[in-house]
């Protein structure tokens, strides 16, 4: 690919950062700004997100405009993309999205999780398959999933879907 080409898309890039991290701040703008418990309202992540993102936006702007990324390395990977992965990683998010209010915030990331996995190591041309590869799947899934539940629920009181009424699963 040309240099120029590079550059071009470069810049369309850093265009596009900063065009999300102003429609963020638009919508920040909607939010109340009242102090909550900590200090700080529920507007703060909004508009520290939209900054942040903004000011990516202008210095990838900045960099591809005054010659492009200088020390990027060439492209790895495959020349054509592998649309099975993206198959996999899009059904474990619509299962989870589907699943989450039947089956529970723990149940439905670990499926999330798993399937996102399968097809990760399948367009790397791992072993996905097996037995073993599965089940490691599942329990890293419920490894990431069960703290984070439980830290918002029991920690943050906020509420997700739970399996039960008990609140711990």
């Amino acid at each position: 690919m040309s240099n120029q080409l590079h550059n071009k898309m470069q810049t369309a890039v850093g265009a596009g950062v900063l065009l999300i991290g102003l429609a963020l701040a638009a919508g920040a703008l909607s939010i109340p700004a009242a102090a909550g418990y900590g200090g700080v309202g529920p507007n703060f992540l909004p508009w520290l997100v939209a900054v942040s993102l903004a000011l990516c936006g202008v210095l990838i702007l900045r960099e591809s405009l005054t010659g492009g990324f200088r020390a990027m390395d060439e492209p790895s990977g495959a020349e054509r993309p592998y649309w099975p992965a993206l198959a996999w990683i899009s059904a474990g998010l619509l299962a989870n999205a589907a699943l989450i209010t039947t089956i529970g915030f723990i149940l439905s990331c670990t499926l999330c999780y798993m399937l996102a996995v399968q097809g990760l190591k399948r367009a790397a041309g791992q072993e996905a398959a097996g037995a073993r590869a599965l089940a490691v799947d599942l329990f890293t899934g419920v490894a990431i999933s069960g703290p984070v539940y439980w830290t918002f629920t029991k920690f943050l009181a906020i509420n997700l879907p739970g399996l039960t009424s008990t609140g711990w699963l």
